[in-house]
């Protein structure tokens, strides 16, 4: 299983909500022993741990499939999970779905560009801006206060339900995981 984090690469972008899926590629790293595989021809950080691959694609959000491609062709991986941030999701929900549209996210239309849609997709909630002008200022942006006290706990449960998904289906996962989004 390739398991994807969708961020941007550089110091910058670490905690900006774009990253949320670079964040729990970080906690499934400190839960597990993993090795660092990383080569050029990949374009992104790749990590193996017990049979599967964490991949932090370093291509920019719009050309994450790029990254996805080259490590899935490689190592002849048939099934990919994306963890991603979604606007259209209030703050904190967690939710589970295979295939679908891409729904305006540049690094889900890269992915599905170069790899078609048929893949497990975590989407992490970050809510929206009151203007759709300012959605990419909004998504580029760090957490509020307020939101960053609840990421640790809502980025150990997205890790606990990619566990999961190595073992479970989707929709089994989808049932035990999913969390509506927090009020705060």
């Amino acid at each position: 299983m390739l398991i994807v984090g969708l961020g941007n690469p550089g110091a910058a972008y670490t905690l900006t909500r774009h990253n949320i899926g670079f964040r729990v590629i970080d906690e499934l790293c400190r839960r597990h022993t993993v090795h660092d595989v990383s080569k050029s021809s990949f374009y992104g950080e790749l990590f193996k741990m017990a049979g599967h691959f964490l991949l932090k694609p370093t291509t920019y959000m719009n050309l994450s499939g790029k990254s996805i491609l080259a490590v899935k062709n490689f190592y002849k991986i048939d099934d990919v999970i994306v963890i991603h941030d979604d606007l259209d999701l209030p703050f904190g929900t967690l939710r589970f779905k295979t295939g679908g549209g891409h729904g305006g996210h540049n690094g889900l239309k890269s992915a599905d560009s170069a790899i078609g849609s048929d893949y497990i997709r975590v989407r992490m909630g970050i809510g929206k801006p009151e203007h759709k002008s300012q959605v990419a200022d909004y998504v580029l942006h760090p957490f509020s206060d307020l939101e960053e006290a609840h990421l640790k706990e809502w980025i150990s449960k997205a890790a606990d339900a990619v566990e999961l998904l190595l073992v479970l289906e989707c929709d089994e996962v989808s049932s035990k995981c999913s969390i509506k989004g927090l009020t705060l």
